[in-house]
């Protein structure tokens, strides 16, 4: 692992809450005091804006932040095109020109770990995706697979924010804005713009990430719930600042319209003393999740799992949807408890942390990955569909030991290449449902 140098206020790594207006320093003082440009910062440092949202954004939907750092983020040398044969990193950033999606129900195996050398940047590959980094709408699913810390190299994202979700190892997330420690069953989100390196704890590190090129995501309104459940904002918490003041030989990476480009700079870009706003990294638990369900009859639709979302231009509809599907008590008397079949006008790409999915008893493995697009038919396999049809409803019974997620869009999901071509990808997934048995019978009801 390489050494990151930094200082920081050791009392109080996190701060708590979503989207707050957080304000903190590495150093006392570093921070102005009732404005965000003087004439000389303290320490003599540099400010500089981050801007998330366009400058006249209305108040309640303004993401921004003020940087107090050791060198202007312009400080570096001009960005080349990393050739293409130099490229691990399969990425897709514009979804008009992949190959026609197939309505068939698709899944794929998890990605092997890489047996070269790769780390988190360079062990992207793009499975499936909407719209366009250039035009800011739609997205980009991602899975990674990496076996190497990212050693004098920085990355920053100009198409969209990351949702980060690791299905096997840690990640230590050094941001330009302080660390995010983020472990499997936990989530970590990085701004658009923000730089960062990703250091590997345990040596390797696998899981998926949905990028977005819209709207910020944010968490949703409750509505009839009430003024408590689901997501809890005070379990959002974002890094107290922490710098690097290094200098020497480093690479800095940022990805423009999936296209990676690189430039040498003569210093860590990650010293930041000081900053104050509400755009900065997020980390959240899953299992802080405070899932509501039904305690009388029927399975609630799966919107009740949402943690957060990107929305649209179309009240009550997002194009961007992360739901999970954590452990819980189930209830519902005289009702089919899992999932019930469906077929829905929105499109869904799956993916499985850890144990067993609820509707699937084989072949949905952790770090594993299913597309149901719009109308295509899915639900339990045969398997579950018997043994949920015979089970004694009359006592609740507990999902444990399980942690299923969902990135749901109002757009279709489109495989790529790649995604329609690994050998990871399940050639007999349609098998599952062969075994769901004619049950009708007229004469008896």
């Amino acid at each position: 692992m390489p050494t990151f140098e930094t200082h920081t206020d050791a009392n109080q790594h996190y701060q708590s809450g979503f989207a707050n207006d957080f304000a903190t320093e590495a150093l006392p003082g570093a921070l102005p005091i009732g404005r965000n440009s003087p004439q000389r910062a303290a320490y003599g440092l540099y400010a500089e804006q981050l801007s998330g949202t366009a400058f006249t954004a209305p108040r309640s939907h303004n993401r921004r932040s003020w940087l107090y750092r050791i060198r202007p983020g312009a400080v570096h040398k001009p960005f080349t095109r990393i050739p293409a044969e130099m490229l691990r990193a399969k990425l897709v950033a514009n979804f008009a020109d992949v190959p026609a999606t197939p309505p068939n129900q698709l899944r794929w195996d998890p990605l092997p770990m890489p047996a070269a050398p790769t780390d988190f940047i360079d062990g992207w590959v793009t499975m499936a995706g909407n719209g366009a980094a250039e035009s800011m709408t739609g997205c980009a699913i991602h899975l990674y697979a990496a076996n190497r810390s990212m050693q004098d190299r920085f990355f920053y994202n100009s198409d969209g924010e990351l949702l980060i979700v690791p299905q096997q190892g840690r990640l230590a997330i050094w941001t330009e804005l302080g660390k995010v420690d983020v472990e499997p069953y936990e989530i970590a989100v990085i701004p658009r713009g923000v730089r960062f390196s990703v250091a590997l704890p345990d040596g390797e590190a696998r899981g998926y990430i949905c990028e977005n090129f819209g709207a910020l995501l944010q968490l949703p309104d409750l509505g009839p719930i009430g003024s408590n459940g689901l997501a809890n904002p005070r379990d959002f918490l974002t890094p107290n600042a922490a710098y690097e003041d290094r200098e020497g030989r480093f690479e800095l990476v940022t990805k423009l319209n999936g296209v990676l480009w690189r430039a040498d700079i003569g210093h860590s870009p990650l010293d930041v003393v000081a900053w104050h706003g509400n755009y900065a990294p997020y980390k959240y638990d899953l299992r802080h999740f405070n899932t509501i369900g039904s305690i009388s009859y029927d399975h609630p639709d799966p919107s009740i799992f949402l943690v957060l979302q990107s929305p649209s231009d179309t009240p009550g509809v997002d194009t961007i949807d992360f739901v999970i599907f954590p452990p819980r008590w189930l209830a519902a008397e005289d009702t089919f408890r899992p999932p019930w079949f469906h077929r829905n006008v929105a499109s869904e790409f799956m993916g499985l942390v850890h144990g067993v999915y609820d509707a699937k008893a084989e072949g949905f493995v952790p770090g594993g990955a299913s597309l149901h697009n719009c109308m295509s038919g899915h639900g339990p396999d045969a398997e579950t569909f018997e043994k949920a049809s015979n089970s004694d409803t009359t006592k609740p019974a507990k999902v444990d030991a399980t942690m299923a997620f969902m990135f749901e869009t109002r757009n279709l999901i489109k495989p790529t290449q790649f995604a329609l071509e690994t050998a990871q990808l399940q050639a007999n997934y349609y098998e599952c449902w062969q075994g769901l048995t004619k049950h009708f019978n007229p004469e008896q009801r």
